[in-house]
């Protein structure tokens, strides 16, 4: 454990904690003496942070009593991070934590997303240490995980750490290392108006127009056409017209996720291994088999229930779309679930979580031939989520990973779990505990329940979706994002779009060369493939 520390150079001298002037300490985070810790901790001096309360800092070589310990006066940390709102506010919030705590200097420097890629990799090509602290898109490993510091053992063996769920372990390791630092847990489910789907006359209505019953969807097809129905009339009761779905639809902001998410109910046959994006045998993409272009199709036919601009929908606008009653339904991460049960919001314990919607006929790239399930196949898709890393090339990887084991310490995940916004959803084994969110956050009992019961199933399941952790990550993805963009704006057919989409993988993978995009895709096959 001392020789893991001295590694990263963790030998600046450390301040007696009776020391340290109370105006360190944080709202009613009061270090009074040593042995003293804050038994609550609030963000109420760093913003509008009051509503969300407060919590326990727990003991621990992360905590905020150990952190002020640290001494990093006339130190500067370097650190790049995605926009405001999401994972760059609390980037910053964390960021003046560290700086009142330690006495650094914590220099943040926020790029949009579209651009993100471009300008952490650039730093590696050309041997430039531009930052210490990384957080980015946790599908990029395979890109930058040369370029990344292993996580020293003295904090992979934190409380914090160990309480990480298999799942987003997985994530964040590269062959046998842990090369990032796990802050996030992501994954796609569907949200819905739970008021809305147990309120009788609204089941009379549907009834009465459809010849169906409402209920939450099971397959894509009872999504659309739910979600059509109740499309530009005021079932909300405000004055106003809702809609039915708000899906992420920008195409350079996420939206190849939201189309992965369909795909991976046509596309994942349970039957099959070795392979969801191409054949790990020959390599050869399967982004335009029928199954993909069967979730393009029902993509383009779920146009009729966006709201106005829904068609170019970003992860933000998602997120607002649902969380501020706009929508019936939407799935991508916790985000906008979580800005829904936010004290004050009048949605607050009217909404409901439950897995992706599925298909009953899957196709089987193996017989050429669709397979039929009385049970609705619907694979969780644990999709790339943020990260953090120590770059190599750092200087300062003492104080690097000493913030990010102080970013993510328990009683920090616990408050920016509350604030939707944030885009830090559950990846600790205690985060899918229901009396979590009804004891420290107020939930309804049912809507705690059924929120770990969602998420807490996709650690179990034995056909899952992870992202393409591959060499050429970003050329994949946005060539998908392209292909499907011009489907959904009419340009092209969905078969047309995705063939064109299979010809450019196959061309990347040339380019990059076969060998080494298997040897990556490998790791990926053995996550979806694998049991638990």
């Amino acid at each position: 454990m001392k020789h893991a520390a001295k590694a990263i150079g963790t030998s600046a001298p450390r301040r007696p904690l009776r020391t340290l002037p109370c105006a360190l300490a944080m709202a009613s985070c009061l270090l009074a003496s040593a042995g003293a810790f804050a038994a609550d901790i609030s963000y109420a001096k760093y913003g509008d942070y009051t509503k969300y309360g407060t919590a326990s800092d727990v003991p621990g070589m992360c905590s905020y009593e150990a952190t002020a310990k640290k001494n990093y006066k006339g130190r500067t940390l370097k650190i790049i991070t995605h926009a405001v709102p999401v994972i760059g506010e609390p980037t910053d919030l964390h960021a003046k934590q560290f700086e009142d705590l330690t006495g650094a200097k914590v220099d943040v420097v926020h790029i949009p997303f579209g651009d993100l890629y471009q300008r952490i990799m650039i730093p590696f090509q050309t041997g430039q240490a531009a930052y210490d602290v990384m957080f980015y898109a946790s599908l990029w490993i395979g890109d930058v995980h040369n370029f990344l510091e292993p996580v020293p053992a003295t904090f992979a063996a934190s409380t914090g750490m160990q309480d990480v769920t298999p799942n987003y372990r997985d994530v964040a390791t590269w062959g046998s290392q842990m090369v990032q630092y796990p802050m996030d847990g992501d994954r796609h489910y569907m949200k819905y108006r739970a008021d809305i789907f147990d309120n009788p006359q609204m089941k009379a209505k549907y009834k009465e127009k459809t010849g169906k019953n409402l209920k939450v969807p099971a397959t894509w097809e009872e999504y659309n056409d739910i979600a059509t129905y109740f499309s530009g009339w005021d079932w909300a009761g405000d004055g106003k017209p809702h809609f039915g779905s708000a899906e992420v639809t920008k195409r350079d902001d996420l939206m190849f996720s939201a189309f992965i998410s369909r795909a991976a109910a046509y596309a994942k046959n349970p039957h099959v291994k070795g392979g969801f994006f191409f054949d790990l045998a020959t390599m050869k993409p399967q982004v335009n088999n029928p199954g993909w272009v069967r979730a393009l199709e029902m993509f383009v036919k779920a146009k009729a229930a966006f709201p106005p601009g829904g068609t170019n929908f970003g992860l933000g606008d998602e997120i607002f779309s649902f969380g501020g009653g706009q929508t019936l339904m939407s799935y991508s991460w916790d985000d906008a679930f979580i800005q829904a049960m936010e004290p004050g919001n009048p949605l607050r314990n009217k909404v409901g979580a439950a897995p992706l919607p599925g298909a009953h006929e899957v196709w089987n790239r193996t017989t050429g031939k669709w397979d039929h399930f009385e049970t609705p196949n619907a694979p969780p898709y644990i999709t790339w989520g943020w990260t953090s890393a120590v770059t190599k090339s750092s200087k300062n990887k003492d104080m690097a990973f000493d913030f990010l084991c102080f970013f993510s310490n328990e009683a920090n995940a616990d408050l920016d779990l509350r604030i939707g916004r944030f885009g830090i959803n559950p990846y600790r084994k205690a985060h899918f505990e229901a009396s979590f969110w009804e004891t420290k956050l107020g939930w309804d009992k049912a809507v705690a329940q059924a929120y770990v019961k969602t998420l807490g199933g996709m650690d179990d399941s034995n056909n899952r979706v992870f992202d393409l952790r591959v060499p050429g990550v970003n050329q994949f993805m946005s060539t998908l994002a392209n292909g499907v963009s011009e489907a959904m704006a009419g340009q092209k057919t969905p078969q047309a779009a995705l063939d064109e989409v299979a010809q450019q993988w196959t061309g990347i993978v040339n380019k990059i060369g076969a060998d080494r995009v298997r040897a990556a895709y490998k790791n990926v096959v053995e996550l979806e493939d694998k049991g638990r």
